[in-house]
């Protein structure tokens, strides 16, 4: 695939696993790790499956006695069960994880990675124009509520630097906030218009448009790609991507302080001057 040529590319090593506890711990072992971080982003069950592979494996092996679970949202103490597969899939992962003692964690949030900001000519990301409001290779918008409503974003290259400053500190607090900025989207836009200068034509979809799709969906036994998207956007007009403010500053402190946040117009003009940000 694209992304084992990359790696092989970067020197990275890649270990298939079939994510049993088995294939992890003898990964884990043979490579000495220390610290286990997913990226498994499932809205099913078989998120709970996995991950508590990947418990069982840290908890068995020499030496990874830290993990860093799939979670990479907003603000999940104020709104733990939001978006609502979040509910059915992570809260019930948490709950396994303050019940043990073997294996140190952190649940990481960053809010949105800014990145889907940036033309797919400049990012690693994969654009989601169906779900982020900024279609930078469309060139439009799709503002979701008022967009007014208070969002928080991160770099996805800053975020990386922040987990490995987490990496190397003795302690973890249960929940950990990056942000490199809090603001809206209509602020985005601005930024955007202005910096481009060009303006952005947006359209909108109000709060009553995506709780009509929420209902349509209630007690559907699978999640539709819609019901998903919508259960997003009810984040984005809730204000619930917004990582607590007094906490994260204080944690940028705590653990993230040789870690340099940009904020959007930082973003923008560094995709100026790079290949890829």
């Amino acid at each position: 695939s694209s992304a084992n040529s990359w790696a092989s590319q970067k020197g990275i090593p890649i270990h298939p696993t079939n994510y049993t506890t088995a294939s992890i711990l003898t990964i884990l072992n043979t490579t000495q790790a220390t610290t286990l971080i997913s990226f498994i982003n499932l809205t099913t069950t078989d998120y709970l499956t996995i991950h508590s592979a990947l418990l069982h494996a840290c908890q068995q092996s020499h030496q990874c006695k830290r993990l860093i679970p799939s979670e990479w949202i907003g603000n999940i103490e104020a709104h733990p069960f939001k978006p609502s597969f979040y509910g059915t899939t992570r809260e019930p992962f948490r709950q396994i994880l303050r019940a043990q003692n073997l294996v140190s964690w952190t649940l990481f949030n960053p809010g949105w990675l800014m990145d889907f900001f940036l033309p797919m000519a400049k990012t690693h990301m994969v654009p989601i124009p169906d779900e982020f409001p900024v279609d930078a290779n469309g060139w439009r918008a799709c503002v979701r509520g008022t967009g007014d409503e208070e969002q928080s974003w991160t770099c996805g290259r800053d975020v990386g630097k922040a987990v490995v400053e987490l990496c190397r500190a003795e302690e973890w607090e249960e929940v950990t906030y990056v942000s490199s900025e809090w603001s809206t989207f209509n602020e985005a836009i601005q930024v955007m218009e202005e910096f481009y200068d060009r303006p952005l034509p947006r359209t909108n979809k109000s709060w009553q448009q995506i709780q009509k799709t929420l209902e349509a969906h209630t007690g559907d036994e699978e999640l539709s790609g819609e019901a998903e998207i919508a259960q997003v956007e009810e984040m984005m007009v809730m204000s619930y991507l917004a990582c607590p403010k007094e906490k994260t500053l204080r944690q940028r402190e705590k653990y993230f302080a040789n870690v340099q946040f940009r904020d959007l117009r930082q973003l923008l003009g560094s995709a100026k001057d790079v290949d890829f940000v």
